[in-house]
């Protein structure tokens, strides 16, 4: 389930506090709060799930948890969990990486990054400009030309190791608004004009990293 099909769910925020993950939308004013480890979770719970082709083993959070998102999004549904010995491969028909690498419930790939000249750019075309969170990125730079990181390979972010491997087809969630779930034409109307190959849109590059550590607001980028 995503926003492509459930604008609504653009009204879920999150924050990290105590080792906790709070879920709460605010229009509502409701809350819930969840144990991050999957220890405090009923093993025995466990359901296949559906990413596109892939399949994949997961745990149901609770009860109380399925109870609060299906109310909020309005229709049944379960919270779910990765547990650490499911493996769901990276582009498993070896289309753009050749090695081995996981992802977890996102759509592909477990990083995307974008210049915040990019959204300049695009920003520069649009009547209303809009913000980054309609593109969920996982790490916005700063400096250097519009779309720079289309032509990224490999590059470090601080320590850690990444490497672009595709830009990112773009859907209708970047036309909805994530304070509102109101959705509209643009962004992706004016993207198709200027940032169409084939027939998709693209902006930001997915990417696989090589190693695990912290990155923080700051971290110098170096392409290696």
């Amino acid at each position: 389930m995503t926003q492509r099909d459930f604008p609504q769910m653009a009204l879920l925020k999150t924050k990290i506090q105590n080792e906790q993950l709070i879920v709460y939308q605010s229009p509502k004013n409701q809350s819930i709060t969840l144990p991050l480890a999957e220890k405090h979770f009923n093993n025995d719970k466990k359901i296949k799930v559906m990413i596109w082709d892939d399949v994949c083993e997961s745990i149901i959070v609770s009860k109380e948890a399925d109870d609060f998102f299906s109310d909020l999004i309005g229709i049944k549904c379960h919270l779910v969990y990765m547990p650490d010995e499911a493996k769901r491969i990276v582009d498993p028909k070896r289309k753009y990486v050749n090695d081995y690498h996981t992802v977890s419930f996102a759509d592909g790939y477990p990083f995307l990054i974008i210049g915040q000249s990019s959204l300049d750019e695009l920003n520069s075309r649009l009547e209303e400009p809009v913000p980054m969170n309609r593109f969920r990125t996982n790490f916005v730079f700063t400096g250097g030309e519009p779309f720079e990181e289309d032509n990224w390979k490999d590059f470090l972010i601080g320590e850690l190791h990444f490497k672009a491997v595709k830009p990112c087809a773009r859907c209708v969630i970047t036309t909805t608004d994530q304070e509102t779930a109101i959705r509209n034409q643009e962004p992706l109307k004016t993207l198709s004009t200027f940032r169409k190959f084939g027939n998709e849109v693209m902006f930001g590059m997915n990417l696989i990293s090589f190693n695990t550590g912290k990155v923080k607001v700051g971290d110098e980028i170096k392409l290696i």
